[in-house]
């Protein structure tokens, strides 16, 4: 008998061809298990909501049968009992019940924090957490054993000092009763005695017979001599023991506070090479965000200099509005929100005040009772659960400041007024928040005053370099205790370590952001909250990841797996334990390419094709015949554009299977060719007028877009990121110290560290790390002698290299800017190298000069592995499992 088949569709999940057994409503997207659990762990999508499948579609419970009637299914759930009932469950008939399906959705919703904090948090922990478990474990044991043996020996001592004390306790106390009754003894029979020699002496005396030596004869015979022994041996004892004593001889292992086990933050966190723009939200109500709070992921509070204070989500709908705020206390730190999501703000009459979590109930919580003191910043600590509050002396020409803390019922605790030597700490308190580490952070209007908890100075800054003027906005301090602070004169958000030493500009002024004044930190998400001086827009970002090994559970395994094993070496697959630089370089083949005059620019698509872009708005792709294949046709025809085809690296190819080209169009906009050269979009579009895109480069290593730009009057420059969405991430401008970067970027490029290597046409070649902290500038060999820089590009060594104009060669340096060598020099071939462009997959050098490209080979494998895995005379190469070289 046939059986008609019936289709079936079971859905996928949305990121790999595992079976969907979750769904994302944020996203939205379906998820398998594995997915799921890194969707939740990963900080940017760590506040998603995800339900499970059966959730999405309202899946109604599998009936379950009652436990004390098994023929029936629950039906109802008893509100008083909470217990799931059945229709013959009589004691719970006069009880309130709902209807199971009812009370599931309820009871889900109200553990919907508790699961997401398992899933994202305890999950992600969990294979840290084993591992130490195990590992404490044996140690334990071993540590255990030592005190446990070592409790023995002291047990067997007491055990010896209690017989010994015991046998001193029957020997000398029961002895003290013997030595008692044997003095009564004698008493009686001295009593005895005495009463005998009384009578001898009565008779002595009442005869009147002087016969001595009678006398003394009968005496001496009838009074036997006494000697009482007196027993005058008291209880010894010892050692003197009591039960402090015993309990210390026994209890060596010291027991200490239970508590929950912790994992440290370095060993969770790490900072991101580039901090990645989040969103945006425009926040009606408000002209300018000079002070948030976060609430949660999607809310905050915003205050402006218009007595405005509001609550908004990341629509910027206002959801609720404070109208007491003090209204003199505008750009300060006026409001913040404690563990319970409550509002503490400072009123108009100088109170601090508690809006609750409702909005409904507003309460004094630090009534201000002296007048000559004024607060003008708070912040709720939520290692301690107090309260800091930021105060001004009203009342002396000298501007004076000092902190209070207060605990959880709005006592004072603590003030924090002098340092050391006496002197008065603060001026102008604006901002003031608190570390990890317990240090008390205070934005003091010029400076950044930092003291430990106890109140004792720890640091003073400036700003860098040491001792410039800094004009500080809003503070805050993230996970990894590093200090933010927007500096209102160098328009930066910067960041210092716990120490209070510089460590990078990390956000500067911005198109979306505009100049940042206001900073918050979600310290579950981790991400960075940025209000705007400019206008009403607050902007996200995240700079703080999870570590690598962390996200993902196998790669943790994996990571667990690699303890290293005495004798064992594991071989690496560095490409300097690959490659090595050929002597000399060996020329592969060189073509002419029609319809250019000069090779200004290239960027190499396979080992067969390359585009090419000349000083007349020429911007062709050819192969190795020279033969041209397309050309792009909204090149600009103006000639200041045309000195910018012949100036700078217009032009990138991305991905290794996508193969787009991206070139500055005679708009200045950035567009985006497909592969099949059929379509072309517009990447980025310009929007600023006054800077205008010089060069760019695809990175393959971050897969971001590096755009080197130009200020259209004066000779300034900087270096923009951004992501593969083509949203601005990153801006470069300044060094350490304050200074431009650059003046006219050139050509752009990415090093395998990370650095951001720029040939600028000002004499130089600028890196910078990828975080935007500047390494070096190279000027020519010696330091200083004359540099013209070309074309750049960095190799699978990390060497850097640069065409110079003024040697007329291509220099090589090492990543830290070191000159090696003259890789290559004016040739008959060559002539004079102005572009380059590295191919990572056949690791060969192609150099422009004329209308010449020339191909070069200056990196070769290792020996070794050239001869290991060379092919075999029968045409088949000898693959291993273990190795790290892969023929191309």
């Amino acid at each position: 008998m046939e059986t008609a088949s019936i289709p079936c569709k079971v859905n996928q999940c949305s990121k790999c061809p595992g079976d969907t057994e979750y769904y994302c409503v944020s996203c939205p997207c379906d998820l398998c298990p594995q997915c799921k659990e890194n969707h939740v762990k990963d900080l940017q999508t760590i506040d998603h909501d995800v339900v499970s499948h059966r959730d999405k579609i309202n899946y109604i419970p599998t009936q379950e049968i009652c436990v004390r009637h098994p023929s029936h299914v629950y039906r109802k759930y008893c509100e008083p009992c909470q217990v799931p009932v059945c229709y013959h469950c009589t004691q719970h008939r006069n009880h309130q019940q709902l209807v199971i399906t009812t009370s599931y959705n309820t009871k889900r919703q109200q553990h919907r924090g508790t699961i997401h904090t398992i899933r994202s948090e305890a999950l992600f922990y969990r294979p840290v957490l084993l591992p130490r478990i195990k590992t404490d474990f044996k140690t334990c044991h071993t540590e255990f054993s030592l005190y446990q043996s070592e409790m023995l020996t002291k047990a067997q001592t007491l055990n010896y000092l209690i017989d010994y004390i015991q046998n001193d306790f029957m020997c000398n106390v029961f002895c003290y009763f013997d030595f008692k009754h044997r003095c009564l003894k004698q008493k009686k029979e001295m009593i005895r005695h005495i009463v005998s020699l009384q009578r001898y002496e009565h008779i002595y005396e009442q005869r009147r017979v002087i016969r001595p030596l009678q006398f003394l004869s009968s005496i001496k015979t009838a009074l036997p001599q006494i000697h009482p022994s007196l027993h005058t041996s008291q209880l010894s004892m010892t050692e003197s023991l009591n039960e402090e004593d015993v309990m210390e001889s026994l209890s060596a292992i010291q027991i200490r506070e239970r508590g929950n086990r912790r994992i440290g933050n370095q060993c969770l966190l790490k900072l991101t090479s580039v901090p990645e723009f989040h969103q945006s939200l425009t926040v009606t109500g408000v002209s300018r965000c000079l002070h948030i709070s976060c609430v949660t992921s999607d809310r905050v509070w915003v205050s402006d200099d218009r007595n405005n204070l509001i609550l908004t989500d990341t629509t910027g709908v206002t959801l609720h509005c404070v109208e007491d705020l003090c209204s003199d206390l505008y750009g300060t730190g006026l409001h913040t929100v404690n563990s319970d999501s409550e509002l503490i703000y400072i009123d108009r009459n100088y109170n601090i005040k508690k809006l609750s979590k409702d909005m409904k109930t507003t309460t004094t919580f630090i009534e201000r009772t002296d007048c000559t003191w004024e607060p003008r910043c708070v912040y709720w600590s939520p290692t301690t659960g107090d309260l800091l509050v930021g105060m001004r002396y009203l009342y002396i020409h000298t501007v004076t400041g000092k902190v209070t803390r207060y605990n959880q019922s709005g006592q004072l605790t603590q003030t924090i007024l002098y340092d050391n030597t006496g002197q008065v700490l603060y001026s102008k308190p604006i901002y003031i928040t608190e570390n990890n580490n317990g240090d008390v952070v205070v934005s003091d209007h010029w400076c950044l005053v930092v003291t430990e908890r106890g109140g004792r100075y720890h640091i003073y800054y400036q700003g860098p370099p040491l001792g410039s003027r800094l004009d500080h906005g809003g503070i805050c301090t993230d996970a990894l205790s590093n200090i933010l602070v927007c500096d209102r004169r160098t328009e930066t958000v910067q960041m210092l370590d716990k120490d209070g030493q510089f460590l990078s500009y990390l956000l500067t002024e911005s198109q979306e952001m505009g100049r940042p004044w206001s900073l918050s930190y979600d310290v579950n998400t981790h991400r960075l909250w940025v209000g705007s001086r400019d206008n009403n827009k607050v902007c996200v970002y995240r700079y703080i990841t999870r570590q690598d090994a962390l996200t993902d559970q196998s790669r943790v395994m994996e990571s667990l797996s690699e303890i290293p094993t005495p004798g064992i070496e594991k071989p690496q697959k560095g490409n300097q334990c690959l490659l090595k630089l050929m002597s000399p370089p060996e020329l592969l083949h060189s073509h002419t390419v029609t319809d250019v005059d000069r090779c200004y620019h290239i960027s190499c698509v396979t080992s067969d094709r390359v585009w090419v872009s000349d000083n007349g708005n020429i911007l062709i792709l050819t192969d190795t015949t020279g033969v041209t294949l397309h050309c792009v046709k909204d090149s600009c025809s103006d000639d200041s554009r045309s000195r910018l085809y012949s100036d700078g690296g217009l032009h990138t190819v991305n991905g290794e299977s996508e193969l787009s080209l991206i070139y500055i169009d005679r708009n200045y906009n950035i567009n985006k060719l497909s592969k099949d050269m059929k379509t072309t979009t517009t990447f980025i579009e310009r929007t600023d007028s006054t800077w205008r895109p010089q060069c760019v480069y695809w990175s393959p290593s971050t897969r971001d877009l590096l755009v080197g730009m130009r200020y259209k009057q004066i000779s300034t420059g900087k270096v923009t990121r951004y992501n593969q969405s083509g949203q601005l991430t990153q801006t470069m401008q300044h060094d350490n110290t304050g200074r431009q970067l650059y003046r006219y970027p050139n050509y752009i490029t990415e090093n395998n560290n990370g650095d951001v290597v720029v040939s600028d046409l000002i004499s130089a070649v600028v890196v910078t790390e990828r975080g935007g902290r500047h390494r070096f500038s190279y000027t020519g060999r010696p330091s200083g002698s004359g540099l013209r820089p070309r074309g750049i590009c960095t190799d699978a060594l990390s060497h850097i290299l640069v065409c110079d104009g003024e040697t007329k060669s291509v220099q090589m340096l090492d990543k830290d800017g070191q000159f090696l060598s003259h890789l290559l020099t004016k040739s008959q071939e060559m002539h004079e190298p102005w572009s380059l462009s590295y191919d990572v997959n056949t690791h060969r050098l192609w150099v422009g000069s004329n209308n010449k490209v020339c191909v070069y080979r200056y990196i070769t494998r290792q020996d070794d592995l050239t001869d290991e895995h060379r092919p075999r005379p029968d045409g088949e190469a000898m693959f291993s499992s273990t190795s790290a070289v892969e023929w191309r």
